[in-house]
């Protein structure tokens, strides 16, 4: 069985897509679809930076998107890719908005309109500077768990945001308290490196962004998917459009339980999974996570002939 993955925010890249961009009217009209959308050229962004202005959340969120949907598109349209023979789509955070895309369950203009205000509501749920993330390497969940939960801190919120892969769990939360639990972790010989984020994502500071999320995303509409989507917040396939939408809210403020997704789509079979949009980082998480996977990346139009090769035969 074949897996799809989408990548989320961290994978941005100024230049992203622009191999399909010159290569492929469809994928020119998707771009111009998005500056019409968003009524900011995101295109440009995109193609041609500055790298600060993509690093925006608001602007790397319907970026990111833009150009995973641009690669879907060329591979079924241009290459008659067979997708019949992918059973699940999952996405990272924002990428689980472009499985559902290209599963037929949320339009692409719709996505983007939501991802633009996703990005800009949780920007804004925590003022620049008082919020941090910092990933965990080397060790398991369970030990981060017994960590935190013995960990006596007076105030604030020190969360897991990403369970990624072994060996690599994201924190979320209080600058400050952030901090403070660094100096737990070098006591107990653990490593951690603090990344360079806007804000503190994927924790319970992101719930004021969730209440604001809500009524936007339940004003779209969405329609069962047509392929099993993996959801963030359950690790689990949902089909139910309401549910669905239910957990797009949560997932706001919940942990990205990516390895256990990956765990249990190997559990029931998954062999292959490939990665559509900019970057490699879902490869390589999967890669730590399942051992005797078959993974590639799509990046290029050579790597869509490679696949398209490798499947045949």
């Amino acid at each position: 069985m074949n897996a799809l993955l989408f990548p989320g925010q961290g994978s941005q890249i100024v230049g992203m897509g622009s191999d399909f961009f010159k290569n492929f009217n469809i994928v020119k009209k998707i771009f111009q679809e998005a500056d019409e959308k968003l009524k900011f050229p995101i295109s440009k962004i995109i193609l041609e930076g500055p790298e600060n202005q993509l690093q925006l959340t608001k602007n790397t969120q319907p970026a990111i998107l833009t150009v995973s949907y641009s690669i879907f598109k060329v591979m079924k349209e241009e290459f008659s890719f067979d997708f019949e023979k992918f059973q699940f789509f999952a996405g990272h955070s924002l990428g689980e908005y472009s499985a559902l895309v290209c599963s037929n369950s949320l339009k692409f203009t719709d996505a983007l309109h939501l991802l633009h205000e996703r990005g800009k509501s949780m920007q804004e749920a925590v003022p620049v500077g008082q919020g941090g993330m910092i990933a965990v390497l080397g060790t398991d969940l369970v030990k981060i768990d017994n960590l935190l939960n013995n960990f006596k801190y007076e105030k604030g919120v020190c969360e897991v945001a990403n369970d990624n892969a072994n060996g690599q769990i994201i924190l979320s939360g209080d600058k400050n308290k952030i901090d403070a639990f660094k100096n737990i972790l070098r006591e107990n010989n653990i490593k951690s490196i603090p990344l360079k984020v806007s804000a503190p994502f994927h924790c319970s500071l992101m719930k004021p962004a969730a209440e604001k999320m809500k009524k936007k995303i339940n004003d779209v509409d969405f329609s069962s998917p047509i392929k099993k989507v993996i959801c963030n917040v359950t690790a689990n396939s949902e089909d139910d459009p309401k549910k669905i939408k239910n957990l797009l809210v949560e997932q706001i403020y919940s942990t990205v339980r990516w390895r256990e997704s990956i765990i249990n789509l190997s559990d029931i079979g998954v062999k292959n999974y490939v990665e559509i949009g900019p970057g490699k980082v879902l490869t390589g998480m999967v890669k730590r996570t399942i051992k005797n996977s078959n993974c590639y990346s799509i990046n290029t139009i050579d790597e869509i002939r490679k696949l398209n090769d490798e499947f045949k035969k």
